[in-house]
């Protein structure tokens, strides 16, 4: 079974690619993603690989030093669809702060 993986402080250098073959070292990568910038069209820093054998990545890669970086890898979490925006709602302003 697949799993989605977190991939934190990547390097803005880091591409889709590159980050496909250093997580193919420990199973078969479904798919990458690396979010960018809207504007700038730059990494933003993070990206999702999914994969088989992830508990492997996980142990192997996470705090793994790539670039100037270390890598944070970690089993992403499902977004909540509370709003539609994958936002957090904000405070209740009927309690006194």
């Amino acid at each position: 079974m697949s799993k989605k993986l977190f991939v934190g402080n990547l390097p803005f250098s880091s591409t889709e690619d590159s980050i496909k073959e250093l997580f193919s070292r420990f199973g078969e990568v479904l798919s990458v993603k690396i979010p960018t910038d809207r504007i700038s069209g730059r990494s933003r820093g993070f990206g999702f690989v999914e994969m088989e054998n992830a508990d492997a990545a996980v142990s192997e890669l996470n705090n793994f030093f790539i670039e100037g970086r270390n890598i944070k890898v970690d089993f992403a979490q499902e977004r909540s669809r509370g709003n539609g925006a994958g936002f957090k709602k904000g405070r209740n302003r009927s309690k006194p702060h």
